[in-house]
């Protein structure tokens, strides 16, 4: 998995990337990580991206040329490292509340791809022309307004690189979290077996492989009933349905 991120601030995806689990994943080659500060590439001499918007209005907005020739570089240089995909339209995600929203399955799918460009606006935005030419994602991670789409970006490759094989220690903590069979996670313990007065359920002290997993399934169905019954509604069509 290759992440190519075109931003004005390179530093916040740079210090935020090369932490925890992404910093190991980025070191041990399960990902990689490649940004490209887009001012780089403006012919504004004082390094402008940004400029008034037609029609008026308030804020300014980044405007089509650097942000193209910045994504010309990176697809370049995608293919350059990997000929077989040389002329092919390479993924790109443009980070804005007006699109669907991100989620596990997003994440899945994603995963498989090999290389995907990020384009972090800010402002009030980017100039309509130049999304029209490299988008091909819209994604959104809530309904709310951030300053800009660097903060989305490493939330999204997160959620992606945890699907990348070599990227966890235990793969198959993966397969096992919130979402992926459409129910929230189940409660779960560690040592001490009594804490505060609070023991761990017995079931989980039983050994019995079974009565646990029943245990968890139930756990997971209650929790997601009672935390978020919009996937919960789902969650049962599903089950009607097969």
């Amino acid at each position: 998995m290759n992440y190519h991120i075109m931003t004005l601030f390179p530093d916040m995806i740079d210090m935020a990337a090369h932490t925890s689990i992404m910093g190991r994943a980025i070191a041990n080659g399960s990902i990689s990580l490649n940004i490209y500060n887009i001012r780089d590439y403006t012919l504004n001499k004082n390094k402008r991206v940004d400029d008034y918007t037609y029609g008026g209005g308030a804020g300014m907005l980044m405007q089509a040329q650097p942000i193209y020739d910045c994504y010309r570089a990176v697809c370049e240089n995608i293919y350059k490292a990997n000929p077989e995909v040389s002329g092919k339209k390479i993924r790109t995600v443009y980070l804005t509340p007006q699109a669907k929203v991100f989620n596990q399955g997003m994440a899945m799918e994603m995963s498989d791809e090999e290389d995907i460009i990020f384009l972090c606006g800010h402002y009030e935005g980017v100039d309509e022309r130049v999304l029209e030419e490299i988008v091909t994602d819209y994604i959104s991670i809530g309904d709310y307004v951030l300053t800009g789409g660097e903060l989305p970006a490493l939330i999204i490759m997160d959620a992606i690189s945890r699907m990348v094989p070599g990227v966890l220690g235990n793969d198959e903590s993966a397969k096992t979290e919130s979402f992926d069979n459409g129910l929230l996670e189940y409660p779960q313990y560690s040592r001490p077996e009594e804490w505060m007065g609070k023991r761990v359920p017995d079931v989980l002290l039983s050994g019995h492989h079974a009565n646990i997993e029943k245990w968890r399934r139930t756990q997971s169905e209650l929790r997601t009933k009672e935390r978020r019954p919009d996937l919960y509604e789902k969650y049962l069509a599903t089950k009607e349905t097969v």
